[in-house]
C-alpha cells in the first residue's frame, strides 16, 4: 500500500471485510475434497501458498527478496512462525471437526489481541471496542458451550487444535502493529516476507506427516485455489492493513469470518448451524456493526 497516500478508515474496513470473505471459503471448499485429508490438505494448501507468494512478492520486491529472506530480522521470523501455526492448525482442525466449531473457537481472537495490545503495546482501547468485544464474546461463549456439550472426542480435539489459531494470530497482529508503526529502532520493517516464511515452514513441517501424497487432480485444483485466493492474497492484504487499522479492530473485523464461514458451509456443504449458533452469530455481527458505526460517527478514528 502506498504510504504517501494513506487509505481512509472506511476503505480499510471495507478491504478487511473482503479479507474475511476470502478467508471464510476454506471450510466449504475443504468439504469438496475427494481423497485429500489431514496433514496432506495442510501441506498442499501451504505449498500452493508458497508458489503464489513467490510470484507476487518477486513481482513486488524483485530478486532482492530471496537474497535477504533468510537474513530477515527476528521480528519477521517471529511473525512467520505465527503464520505457520495459523496456516497449519486451521486446516488440520477443519479435517477433525465441523466448520462452525473451528470458526467459533477461533473467534476468541479479538479478546486475546486486545489484551496483548494493551499489555505489550500499551494501547488504550475505546470503550466501544471493549463493549463490542464483550458482546461478541458472549455470543461466542453461547455457541461454544453448546458445541462442547454436543461434540465427540475427535471433534473436541479439533477445537483444541483450532485454539492455536487465535493465540498465534494475537501474537502476530501485535507484532505487525508494533513493527508497522516504526517502533523498532525507529524504522518500519517490511513484514510481507513473513507470510512467505510462514507458508514455507508450514509446508516443510507437514510434508513428512502427509506422505505418501494421495490427492486427486480434483483435490489439487481446489487446494491451489485455497493457496492462492483463500490464503496468499488476503494475508498480503491484512499485513498492509495493519498500517491503518489497530490490531484489536482488525481482529474484531476478523470475526466476520465466523459468520461468512458458517453461511458458506451451510449453503455449500449442508452443515446447517442450529439455533444456538445463529443466535451467537447474530450477537457477533451486531457487535461488529455497532463498533464500526460508532467509529465512523466519531470521525472515522479506529
Amino acid at each position: 500500500m502506498d504510504e504517501g497516500n494513506p487509505m481512509s478508515h472506511v476503505r480499510a474496513v471495507s478491504m478487511m471485510v473482503l479479507v474475511t470473505l476470502l478467508w471464510s471459503t476454506a471450510g466449504v471448499v475443504s468439504r469438496q475434497f475427494e481423497v485429500a485429508q489431514g496433514f496432506e490438505v495442510t501441506f498442499w494448501r501451504s505449498a500452493f501458498t508458497v508458489l503464489a507468494l513467490s510470484v507476487a512478492l518477486t513481482g513486488l520486491r524483485g530478486v532482492a527478496l530471496w537474497r535477504g529472506l533468510w537474513r530477515s530480522p527476528r521480528a519477521v521470523w517471529l511473525s512467520g512462525l505465527c503464520w505457520a501455526v495459523m496456516f497449519t492448525a486451521f486446516m488440520l482442525a477443519l479435517t477433525m471437526t465441523r466448520v462452525a466449531n473451528v470458526l467459533v473457537t477461533m473467534a476468541i481472537g479479538p479478546l486475546v489481541t486486545a489484551l496483548f495490545a494493551r499489555l505489550f503495546l500499551h494501547h488504550r482501547l475505546p470503550a466501544r471496542t471493549w463493549a463490542a468485544i464483550a458482546v461478541a464474546g458472549a455470543g461466542i461463549a453461547w455457541m461454544f458451550g453448546h458445541e462442547v456439550q454436543a461434540a465427540d472426542a475427535r471433534s473436541l480435539l479439533g477445537m483444541a487444535v483450532a485454539l492455536a489459531v487465535p493465540l498465534a494470530a494475537a501474537v502476530n497482529f501485535t507484532v505487525l502493529q508494533h513493527i508497522s508503526h516504526g517502533e523498532v529502532a525507529g524504522e518500519s520493517q517490511d513484514m510481507l516476507p513473513a507470510v512467505l516464511i510462514g507458508a514455507l515452514l508450514s509446508s516443510l513441517v507437514t510434508l513428512p506427516l502427509a506422505w505418501p501424497l494421495q490427492a486427486s487432480a480434483h483435490d489439487l485444483v481446489l487446494l491451489a485455489g485455497l493457496g492462492g485466493f483463500q490464503l496468499a492474497l488476503p494475508c498480503l492484504l491484512v499485513v498492509g492493513l495493519t498500517r491503518i487499522l489497530p490490531a484489536p479492530e482488525i481482529a474484531l473485523l476478523g470475526l466476520l469470518e465466523v459468520v461468512f464461514g458458517v453461511l458458506w458451509a451451510w449453503v455449500g456443504a449442508g452443515e446447517a448451524p442450529g439455533p444456538t449458533a445463529l443466535t451467537g452469530g447474530a450477537l457477533v455481527l451486531g457487535a461488529l456493526v455497532g463498533n464500526e458505526l460508532l467509529g465512523w460517527r466519531r470521525g472515522g478514528q479506529g
